[in-house]
């Protein structure tokens, strides 16, 4: 667990409202400071990556999906550890998404446990823990 002096910085990136609201409040219960974003957009033009520990990205949304969001991190550098989530869960998904570096894939609705362990493991540079969803799985 992160000490409160200095939480982690975790970006939600999710175009439905409940969602992020959901996703913030469970960051803060852990102890984590959140940004929220409605659009893969919004978060490239606001995002500090000096200052975010992990992104929690959703890949299907209108506009710029996760995916493009991916892409775009790596065209500009930005070299944050995504966490992606999605309703849709199949082997081709997952396959680009891995693809572009996701650390962790985990289907919505997701859970808490997972995703902050997931968070954590991150975080923490380690390897995926067993279980938990991870997109190398």
């Amino acid at each position: 667990m992160t000490s409160s002096a200095h939480p982690l910085i975790v970006c939600v990136v999710d175009d439905d409202p409940s969602v992020r609201i959901g996703l913030a409040r469970l960051m803060r219960s852990a102890g984590h400071r959140v940004d929220v974003y409605e659009s893969g957009e919004q978060f490239l033009q606001s995002v500090n990556p000096k200052g975010t520990a992990c992104v929690v990205l959703d890949i299907t949304m209108p506009g710029m999906s996760g995916l493009q969001v991916q892409d775009q991190m790596i065209a500009r550098a930005i070299s944050i550890p995504v966490i992606a989530l999605s309703a849709r869960d199949d082997d081709e998904t997952r396959r680009l998404a891995r693809s572009l570096g996701t650390r962790f894939f985990l289907r919505k609705p997701v859970d808490d446990q997972a995703l902050l362990d997931a968070i954590d493991w991150v975080t923490r540079g380690e390897a995926s823990p067993p279980g938990a969803g991870s997109a190398g799985s």
